[in-house]
């Protein structure tokens, strides 16, 4: 299986030259720090600001600086930070090239869950509803089961849906799948991942394509 790390430097591949990118909170945060050498893009946090660099090293951590999450960043030279009407109306614009967001499900025809389980507390849904009705691309990097085993690549969501046919991609520690007018197609399974475990583990049906 892929790690976290591993699985982010997929979606790191997927990053083109001159792209603005939203990163979601969880696991697709850690895309910042496998950037491809040589490619320039420029990642977008909610809260305000625009260019955000690394994870900040032990020593290197400054506390005012933090992106949608939470969680302490770093600066670049070129940095820039703004009010959240600002922030969202560059979301909303379509001037983000691709989100990368966790997920509570995703359904076969590319619908999303990913802001609310039923009789949980939440604090409010957040950028995910703006993000994914304004970007160009949405990509999922989470967990291919939830922590009780049930599938979280779904034939349709259960869970409150934050957008209906907007995911493009998803990459789960299993393997790497891309959602078109076909539906679900699985294009590359993880290492010591075999075919019957991944459909098995997956309740929506996909087509393979590696």
């Amino acid at each position: 299986m892929w790690t976290k790390e591993e699985m982010c430097k997929r979606a790191a591949k997927e990053l083109k030259d001159g792209y603005y990118v939203n990163l979601g909170i969880g696991i697709p945060t850690l895309v910042a720090n496998y950037v491809p050498a040589g490619v320039e893009v420029t990642l977008q946090s909610e809260n305000g600001m625009l260019g955000i660099g690394p994870f900040p090293l032990k020593g290197e951590v400054d506390a005012d600086l933090i992106n949608a999450g939470k969680q302490t960043i770093t600066q670049l030279p070129r940095s820039s930070y703004f009010d959240s009407a600002t922030s969202f109306g560059m979301i909303r614009g379509g001037h983000i090239d691709l989100a990368i967001l966790g997920a509570l499900q995703v359904s076969a025809h590319g619908d999303l869950a990913n802001w609310m389980v039923p009789g949980k507390m939440v604090k409010g849904m957040g950028g995910a509803m703006d993000l994914v009705a304004g970007v160009k691309k949405v990509l999922v990097i989470m967990e291919h089961n939830s922590r009780d085993g049930a599938a979280k690549l779904v034939k349709e969501c259960s869970l409150p849906l934050t957008g209906k046919n907007v995911v493009h991609q998803v990459i789960t520690e299993l393997g790497e799948f891309t959602i078109g007018a076909g539906g679900l197609t699985l294009t590359a399974l993880a290492p010591d991942v075999s075919l019957d475990e991944i459909r098995a583990k997956t309740e929506a049906e996909f087509t393979v394509a590696i």
